[in-house]
């Protein structure tokens, strides 16, 4: 994707502009939430039982999983809702998030769940870690255009990793997917490792009736 920094200027200008109007993936999911939830440290997460509860799962077939992320450099927070679906590939059936912060969390979080949504979970870390990379690239960008065509629109943040303070506002809803997914996932072994559980204590003993 070879791009000038005129034409990258440009498309995020557009990028931020439509998630301020329409940000992709929030949901007003909080407003009714007990304010149960403590803050967490920027790279930290803290969960809220309260809050799983107020964001009902669309599909019968998925685990449910969400975290809080907070920047306490600016203010930003947000909590990220995934749902992933049970079979394998795992998939992120549904990411939805709600929160408040910059221009720039705002758009990241809108262009992630666009990149993400529907998509493996297998997939939606790759896309995680490009996207980490570019914000490492201190606005030299990645230099590599199949990684450039994954990132889609967030390409457009390559200026934003020239500014340290803006990293930490760009990466804060990817934190908080990462976060739910690893939840999920934990909280799917965990239910894999009850129900076989369950089957064994079934089973019972195994009982003879052979007689001498």
């Amino acid at each position: 994707m070879d791009m000038s920094d005129d034409d990258l200027e440009q498309m995020y200008q557009e990028v931020i502009l439509d998630a301020a109007r329409a940000p992709h993936g929030r949901e007003r999911f909080l407003e009714s939430a007990p304010d149960a939830q403590t803050h967490a440290g920027e790279g930290q997460d803290s969960h809220q039982a309260s809050g799983d509860a107020e964001v009902l799962a669309e599909h019968e077939a998925c685990l449910a999983a969400q975290s809080h992320q907070f920047n306490p450099t600016c203010g930003d927070e947000v909590t990220v809702h995934v749902e992933v679906s049970e079979q394998v590939p795992y998939t992120l059936e549904r990411v939805v998030w709600d929160g408040q912060g910059c221009s720039i969390s705002q758009a990241s979080l809108s262009v992630m769940v666009d990149l993400v949504e529907h998509q493996s979970v297998e997939r939606a870390m790759k896309l995680s870690d490009e996207f980490h990379r570019l914000m490492q690239s201190r606005g030299a960008g990645l230099h590599d255009e199949s990684v450039e065509e994954d990132l889609g629109d967030a390409v457009v943040f390559q200026g934003v990793s020239r500014y340290p303070m803006r990293i930490k506002c760009a990466l804060l809803g990817w934190a908080g997917l990462k976060a739910a997914i690893a939840q999920a996932l934990a909280n799917l072994n965990e239910s894999e490792k009850m129900s076989g559980d369950t089957a064994l204590v079934g089973q019972g003993p195994a009982i003879s009736d052979a007689r001498e």
